[in-house]
C-alpha cells in the first residue's frame, strides 16, 4: 500500500518552473531517497507535500498529492494543519532554525504534542521526555535550551519533535548536512532503528550518495524539475542508466584504495526560466545526440521497477538498436 502518491505534480516559482509532471509512489514502511543538484526540485517537492511553499511566488499548478485517499492540495488550511505533525512530519536542514532559542527543548516538543493531541500538559511533558530518551538524550535535559546542545544533539531534538506524534510519513531534508561523520552515522542508525520500531515511511532528501546507500530502499534522481532515473537503490547505484546519474557517480570520490581522477560534470544546471528544449541535461551530456534537444523523453522501464528518462533508454526486453548502441 502507498504511504503517499504524487501524480503529475507541477509547480512554478513565478515564471521559473520548479517541478514538472512529477510522479512517484512511496510505499508504507519504505525509505525513499531524493538526490540531485541544487535547484533540481528536491526540497520544493517536500515543501509541496507539506503545503508550506510561499504563495506567492510559488504556485502548484497541477497534479495530485494523495495521502490515505485524500488529495492534500484540496484540504482546507485547518485540515492540513491536522495532517502536519500528526500524520506527516518534516526535519528541516538546519536544526537551529527549527528551534526557538528562548524556550527549552522540552517545552517545544510539549507544544507540538499538545497541538496535535488531546492529552494534558503533564502527559505531554512526560511524552516529550520519553521522546528525548528515544533519540538518546537524557530526559532531564528537557529543561535545557537549544544553545546548550551540540549540532548533532540539536538534530536529535528536532527528530524527537518530528516523531513526537507518531507520524506515518517523515520527510527529512538534508538531515545530516551540518554533522561530522561520526554524528552522521549515529543519526542514520537512529533513523533505521525508528523505522523498525514505528513502521513509518520516510522521504530522504540529500546530496550525500553514501547516506542514500545506507538507509534508502528506493531512490529518485532529479534534474531540472524532472525525475530522470528511479528504482531500487541497489539497481540505480549498481547499474545507473541515465547519463546524469552516471556522471554523478563518476564525480564522487571512492575509498577503494586506488587513485582516481574525478570526472567533473561540465557546465551548470540550467536556468529554470530558460530551460533548454528537449532533455534539460543535453547541453552537459557526453552522450548527446541530435534528438536529445528535440524531444522531452518519456520514462522508460529498462529493468523491472527501474525507470529512466532518456532517448537512449532501451525498454526492458527490447533489443538495442544501432543508434542506441553508438
Amino acid at each position: 500500500m502507498n504511504a503517499i502518491q504524487l501524480s503529475n505534480l507541477t509547480k512554478y516559482y513565478g515564471k521559473s518552473r520548479g517541478i514538472l509532471n512529477l510522479n512517484l509512489d512511496v510505499k508504507e514502511g519504505e525509505f525513499f531517497g531524493f538526490i540531485g543538484p541544487n535547484g533540481a526540485g528536491k526540497s520544493t517537492t517536500a515543501f509541496g507535500i507539506m503545503r508550506i511553499l510561499p504563495d506567492p511566488p510559488a504556485k502548484i499548478t497541477g497534479g495530485e498529492i494523495l495521502y490515505k485517499g485524500r488529495d492534500l492540495l484540496k484540504l482546507s488550511a485547518k485540515e492540513m494543519r491536522d495532517v502536519r505533525g500528526e500524520e506527516i512530519s518534516m526535519i528541516f536542514q538546519d536544526p537551529m532554525t527549527s528551534l526557538d532559542p528562548v524556550k527549552t527543548v522540552g517545552n517545544q516538543i510539549q507544544e507540538m504534542i499538545e497541538l496535535h493531541t488531546d492529552i494534558s500538559s503533564k502527559e505531554a511533558w512526560t511524552r516529550a521526555e520519553d521522546m528525548l530518551e528515544v533519540v538518546g538524550i537524557k530526559r532531564e535535559r528537557a529543561n535545557d535550551s537549544p544553545h546548550q546542545f551540540s549540532g548533532g544533539m540539536k538534530q536529535r531534538v528536532v527528530i524527537a519533535m518530528a516523531l513526537s506524534c507518531n507520524p506515518k510519513l517523515l520527510i527529512a531534508d538534508e538531515p545530516t548536512t551540518a554533522l561530522d561523520v561520526t554524528i552522521q552515522a549515529q543519526v542514520l542508525e537512529l533513523m533505521k532503528k525508528l523505522k523498525a520500531e514505528y513502521r513509518m515511511s520516510m522521504i530522504m532528501i540529500t546530496h550525500d550518495l553514501g547516506v542514500v546507500a545506507e538507509v534508502c530502499d528506493k531512490v529518485a534522481v532529479l534534474y531540472a524539475g524532472n525525475i530522470v532515473e528511479y528504482g531500487a537503490m541497489e539497481d540505480v547505484f549498481d547499474d545507473p542508466r541515465h547519463p546524469y546519474t552516471r556522471a554523478l557517480f563518476d564525480a564522487t570520490p571512492t575509498l577503494d584504495g586506488e587513485k582516481h581522477k574525478l570526472n567533473i560534470i561540465k557546465g551548470f544546471s540550467p536556468d529554470p526560466i530558460h530551460l533548454p528544449e528537449g532533455c534539460a541535461f543535453h547541453p552537459r551530456c557526453k552522450e548527446v545526440r541530435d534528438k536529445c534537444s528535440a524531444v522531452m523523453p518519456e520514462m522508460v522501464e529498462v529493468a523491472p521497477g527501474h525507470l529512466v528518462r532518456c532517448v537512449h533508454a532501451v525498454p526492458c526486453g527490447a533489443e538495442k538498436t544501432e543508434e542506441v548502441a553508438e
